[in-house]
């Protein structure tokens, strides 16, 4: 009985013992499935077609991976590369492979699948944006040995980082095919990379893929995902992919606009995500057209800026989903400054008094703005046949009236609309333009692009054009910043179009997954940059608190 009691004593004694100095917690555990639903359709699962649509690019996101990809601040990082050098002279680029990184059919990645997808990007024929194809255009890539590669530049271009996170596609597959092909290969639908998640199954429905099954690769170089399994279910429209939420179908939703916010604040277990978008929405004005519009008079351009309330728009319109810019840089980046910049807060009476300086003048209270020759100060404004792009038009509309200018809007299909940017058959147009990555603004605003290029208004300022040619051959970021500094001073003395705002991208997640964290966006599919940390399942620890 002693020996019993002692024993008692004891074991009372350790368990004490154990529970003043242990204690349990909960950590992540491996498996588990995430469903997300998704506003729109795929049409392409090839990384070298899909930035044309979200959908694809979602896709994209976790299954291929490139050389570097984009950090949270649009600083350049690696990737399948696991370091690089730049030669003193700015150009010649050489790239180190990840020895152990593997195509997700059990090959390893090597030069030549570098040089292939470069290849496909160099042909005439690519399908892709044009500026892309040119730009690979200009550069030697060589294969030194299967595991380094190097890019060799016509000059210096200290954007050209930007363009390394391209994502491979697999020559051993692919070797024998054209550029040409890229749109019609069976690999689109069933596409093989190297991203933390392998497609297994792809379900379609009336010709359209209606869902993607992905599993986590088990040998992916980087951080393996604790997610088994990420399905993404794809819907006609954001309010149908909302509702299949709301049916208990998935358990995130890949974007809530801004017409949704307040029914997705109602639901208690949604948490929401919001981040800047690298993109900005701004009017273009076709100065080229003379003849029936003012667009190539500075102070008719100003006056319509001081007429422009951004603010209204922002909080009326876009429910408070929009970051306002006070130039046609994205803010916060290291590229943005406000230091001598003209601002153009509201003030339709220095918008009136600007136009009464080019002659343009109203009787009376009500009455249309009109010139010297009884002409009305009338245009259109062409938009994108979107919800939210038609309500800030319409929007645009009323508050211009206001002035006595007399605006009516186009909505036309998106392609349409690109249609008339580049062949340059508009008036005003609302446009977005994305600028993921490096500022360089070369593409957009230099006057060799004012024919062929992005500079859709026809701007053609000789300084400014000089600025961009200087900043693209200087690798230093603080001697590039000061010339970026005077473009942006200069831009908004002119305002070749109206920056209007930078759209804030709206994700939303069940409380049942945790771990998710979402930083600026540089595309839509950059939700899942930390995708390796998102978890459903966990496990119970004991952990020493000493």
């Amino acid at each position: 009985m002693l020996l019993v009691g002692v024993g008692f004593v004891l074991t009372a004694a350790i368990l004490f013992y154990l529970g003043e100095t242990y204690t349990t917690e909960f950590r992540p555990a491996p498996g588990g499935t995430y469903v997300e639903s998704v506003g729109g359709y795929p049409q392409s699962l090839n990384p070298l077609l899909g930035s044309f649509n979200d959908a694809d690019s979602d896709v994209v996101s976790l299954v291929f991976s490139g050389l570097t990809r984009m950090g949270a601040h649009g600083e350049v990082e690696p990737d399948l590369a696991i370091g690089w050098e730049i030669d003193p002279s700015g150009i010649t680029y050489t790239f180190h492979i990840n020895p152990d990184a593997l195509w997700h059919d059990g090959m390893y990645v090597t030069s030549n699948d570098v040089v292939f997808t470069v290849g496909l990007l160099q042909d005439p024929d690519y399908p892709g944006p044009r500026d892309l194809g040119e730009l690979w255009r200009s550069v030697n890539v060589i294969k030194m040995d299967d595991y380094t590669v190097q890019f060799v530049l016509s000059q210096v271009y200290a954007p050209f980082l930007d363009y390394t996170t391209i994502e491979l596609l697999p020559a051993h597959l692919l070797s024998d095919i054209q550029a040409t092909d890229l749109p019609n290969l069976d690999f689109n639908r069933q596409p093989i990379g190297t991203g933390p998640f392998r497609l297994t199954e792809v379900e379609t429905s009336e010709g359209q893929i209606s869902a993607v099954i992905l599993k986590r690769f088990q040998r992916y170089y980087g951080p393996e995902p604790y997610l088994e399994n990420v399905i993404l279910r794809f819907y006609p429209t954001p309010r149908a992919a909302f509702e299949v939420y709301q049916d208990g179908v998935v358990e995130g939703i890949s974007r809530i606009p801004s017409e949704l916010l307040f029914e997705a604040f109602a639901e208690e277990d949604l948490k929401l995500h919001s981040a800047p978008k690298a993109e900005m929405v701004m009017i273009y004005l076709n100065e080229t057209i003379t003849d029936t519009v003012p667009f190539d008079r500075t102070r008719v351009r100003q006056a319509l800026y001081f007429g422009i309330d951004r603010q209204e728009l922002a909080d009326e319109v876009l429910m408070g989903q929009a970051i306002l810019p006070e130039t046609p840089f994205l803010p916060g980046t290291w590229a943005y400054t406000v230091e001598g910049v003209p601002r153009y807060s509201y003030d339709p009476v220095q918008s009136e008094a600007l136009l009464a300086e080019e002659g343009w003048e109203r009787a009376g209270l009500g009455e249309p703005l009109r010139n010297v020759a009884g002409q009305p100060l009338s245009f259109s404004l062409v938009v994108a046949n979107e919800q939210q792009d038609i309500a800030i038009a319409r929007a645009l509309v009323e508050q211009w009236s206001r002035l006595g200018i007399s605006v009516t809007v186009q909505a036309v299909p998106s392609l349409a609309l690109t249609g008339a940017l580049e062949s340059r058959s508009y008036q005003a147009a609302l446009a977005h333009l994305v600028v993921p990555g490096d500022p360089d603004p070369y593409p957009f605003w230099h006057e060799k692009q004012t024919e062929v290029g992005q500079n859709y208004a026809g701007f053609q300022h000789r300084r400014i054009s000089e600025i961009i040619e200087q900043a693209r051959l200087i690798v230093v970021q603080e001697q590039r910043f000061i010339l970026y500094r005077e473009f942006q001073q200069l831009f908004m003395e002119e305002v070749p179009a109206l920056p209007l705002y930078i759209p804030v991208y709206t994700y939303a997640v069940d409380t049942r997954i945790n771990g998710e964290q979402m930083g600026p966006l540089m595309y839509t599919g950059d939700r899942f940059r930390t995708i390796a940390d998102w978890y459903v399942l966990q496990r119970r620890v004991v952990v020493s608190e000493q």
